[in-house]
């Protein structure tokens, strides 16, 4: 319903979002070697070896030899780096994008990066719980990213977001309205889907994750519900005379 394009929130403590900035290069970078530039079977071939299968986590199935590329425990990890095509990334990215450097800026450069990973842990767990015997793998960095829109919308509800409605129509409007939209779909599709290709536990877990962490992870002087907006007051100086 909307796509986030740009939002003005300014950064206060960091020069250049790095991590942000490396995230989804290393997104890119493993979905053109694995998917992207690869052979259709190759790119199968890559997703069973490197997605999160919680029918192999839980060791009711198992992958053929040909088809292990890491350890089991480490496909927590790989899963979040893989997407299955061009719209699914780009997609991931753009909400990155556009949320996660301000959410770089509230908590510093190495505690984003740990929440982003602990979020996408958190989300690959909840579908593990809710799938345990799933053979399909689940890749993509959704949870990671809802946790990230989680945060922002607990730390800047009110700033203001430029994107399009309904793909089309450029408006500005406030990120609680563009953020809470997505969080009711995300609710909506996971009470009324049954199956389907998209991991909406892994978005929910995620939600829930970035929700409860922020408080943890952001710094001290960043504060819940900001109004990024307001300018800072200044008061000029008056000189006084001794009466």
């Amino acid at each position: 319903m909307f796509i986030p394009l740009s939002d003005h929130n300014p950064h206060r403590h960091i020069t250049a979002p790095y991590v942000t900035f490396a995230l989804i290069g290393i997104n890119l970078v493993v979905f053109l070697l694995t998917t992207g530039l690869v052979p259709s079977q190759s790119a199968n071939a890559n997703m069973l070896g490197l997605g999160l299968i919680p029918a192999v986590v839980t060791d009711q199935a198992h992958l053929a030899r040909d088809l292990v590329l890491v350890p089991t425990w480490a496909t927590w990890l790989t899963y979040m780096f893989m997407h299955a095509g061009w719209m699914h990334l780009i997609g991931n990215m753009l909400f990155l994008w556009v949320f996660a450097d301000n959410i770089e800026d509230a908590m510093g450069h190495w505690r984003f990066f740990v929440f982003y990973l602990l979020c996408g842990l958190i989300g690959g767990a909840a579908h593990l719980v809710i799938n345990p015997a799933s053979q399909a793998p689940l890749v993509g960095a959704s949870g990671a990213v809802s946790g990230v829109l989680a945060a922002y919308l607990l730390l800047f509800p009110r700033v203001r977001v430029f994107g399009l409605v309904f793909n089309v129509l450029p408006l500005t409007i406030p990120v609680w309205l563009a953020l809470g939209t997505w969080v009711m779909l995300q609710v909506y599709h996971l009470v009324t889907t049954h199956g389907g290709a998209t991991a909406w536990w892994a978005h929910i877990g995620g939600l829930v994750a970035g929700a409860a962490l922020v408080g943890l992870m952001k710094s001290r002087d960043v504060v819940f519900f900001s109004h990024q907006r307001q300018l800072p007051v200044t008061v000029p100086r008056i000189p006084l005379r001794r009466g």
